[in-house]
């Protein structure tokens, strides 16, 4: 075992200060198990949130040296022996206390999207039927542990506070998921533009960098949403159409046995 220095964040969306701990590591330890052991030995009242100790449930967030990490995934051997290693809570969200934070807004947002809306004539005697290739195209979505890490790194929530603007690259990717599902009737797309703030990213990608899914949410969720968001607000041709013909309306066919 060696002995590392770490510096944690101990306090709440009020006041706090970091705190030095020097606690001995063993081979293979990740952040998560230094924080356990400095809990255990030095600092039994230490908040920190977690739950699978196995990257799947999003519970460890946290910022580690100034980059949003899962702690349960981030080894000790990442970082030199002589580096003092800093854990800070997620910078976005208000402090509860030391490293657990208020992620309540996200499921606020949640609430907002639309849920699914089946197209009745797409239900064939073997039930809803749809192509594979549809539900790849859509199922890369359904991967996300809602760690909240790519909320974090957004700078319009992060850097400008934009909550009530912006519902954030989680969300976004929700209703995508939601869009391009191959049964779906449901319109969105009004909301993406005017409520969700699809037109506020500016395609930085720090939220795909960030996930420890390898979700490719800029390029495969958001960038989509925006292109469908301009087809229809923006191009002209849409906009004459709409005027000949009136409104549009989403349609899914039906995909016969």
């Amino acid at each position: 075992m060696a002995k590392r220095n770490f510096k944690i964040y101990r306090g709440d969306n009020e006041k706090g200060e970091f705190v030095q701990y020097e606690v001995e590591v063993a081979e293979g330890m990740v952040v998560l198990d230094v924080v356990h052991r400095i809990q255990a030995q030095q600092a039994n009242d230490l908040a920190v949130r977690w739950n699978c100790k196995a990257g799947k449930c999003g519970s460890c967030s946290v910022e580690i040296n100034g980059k949003p990490k899962l702690s349960c995934m981030t080894r000790m051997n990442e970082y030199g022996p002589d580096e003092t290693i800093t854990i800070t809570p997620l910078k976005t969200f208000p402090v509860i206390r030391d490293l657990v934070t208020d992620v309540s807004w996200n499921y606020e947002q949640n609430k907002k999207i639309k849920p699914v809306k089946l197209a009745p004539e797409s239900k064939t005697e073997k039930g809803y039927v749809m192509y594979q290739k549809d539900v790849e195209r859509a199922q890369e979505f359904r991967k996300c542990i809602e760690c909240y890490l790519c909320q974090n790194v957004c700078h319009i929530l992060r850097d400008h506070q934009k909550q009530d603007k912006f519902i954030g690259p989680r969300f976004m990717i929700r209703a995508a998921s939601l869009e391009m599902h191959p049964l779906d009737i449901e319109d969105r797309i009004p909301e993406i533009k005017n409520d969700y703030g699809s037109g506020m990213c500016n395609i930085t990608r720090c939220c795909t960098d960030v996930c420890p899914e390898h979700i490719n949410l800029t390029d495969n969720a958001i960038i989509p949403l925006k292109e469908r968001v301009i087809d229809r607000f923006y191009d002209p041709v849409t906009i004459l159409r709409r005027k000949i013909f009136g409104p549009w309306k989403k349609k899914r066919p039906p995909i016969k046995n």
